[in-house]
């Protein structure tokens, strides 16, 4: 008997995941923005109340999307540093990994960066994944700086913000500009590799 609530947790927990795959389907035809339940439905051959047991609202369907592609960044950034020791090399391997993961994942990299839906704020749930993005990269900082690769001041608030800075320019020019082009051909992913150079000239250490 106890087997019986496991499937049927086991079947909600597929249908949830196929509806997530249908809305980002649906996101990338018609904008972030422009998701639509009933079209989610009518994919999934379903009526659109029936879609409300899964999902209680659109926004809640963009929440778990948006805890989806934060936990898939962060996993991306932190495979990366792991055969580096901490400090700048980690650095620059996470923002490769994170700029690649965005590439491969341009719709929810949206949703997670740039905040197209009005009226959307994600839950603490969905958003503590991108506070372990954060973590992250402040800790590799850090280390830089104990290592001597870094200015102290590298690792204070203006520092951790700059870091964010640089990898958001590259990223936001080639989805603006050349969206199809892959990671290796793009005019601006491939600054990407520099972006640990960029950081240590502006703190450089004394």
């Amino acid at each position: 008997m106890t087997d019986i609530p496991d499937r049927r947790s086991r079947r909600r927990a597929e249908t949830q995941a196929e509806i997530l795959g249908i809305a980002l389907e649906v996101m990338a035809e018609e904008g972030a923005a422009g998701l639509s339940l009933s079209t989610v439905a009518r994919r999934l051959g379903i009526r659109p109340p029936s879609l409300y047991k899964y999902f209680p609202s659109r926004h809640a369907v963009y929440d778990a999307l948006f805890k989806q592609g934060q936990e898939g960044y962060l996993a991306a950034v932190r495979a990366a540093a792991e055969p580096h020791e901490p400090g700048l090399a980690a650095m620059g391997a996470s923002l490769e990994a994170g700029a690649r993961w965005i590439m491969h994942n341009q719709v929810l990299a949206q949703l997670l960066f740039w905040r197209p839906v009005p009226g959307f704020t994600p839950s603490p749930e969905a958003y503590a994944p991108a506070l372990g993005i954060h973590r992250h990269f402040a800790s590799l900082i850090e280390a830089a700086v104990a290592r001597g690769e870094l200015h102290r001041d590298a690792a204070g608030e203006e520092g951790l913000a700059l870091a964010a800075s640089l990898i958001a320019g590259p990223i936001s020019q080639q989805l603006s500009n050349e969206p199809g082009v892959g990671y290796e051909e793009g005019r601006y992913t491939r600054l990407v590799p520099k972006l640990t150079r960029v950081f240590a000239a502006v703190y450089p250490p004394r």
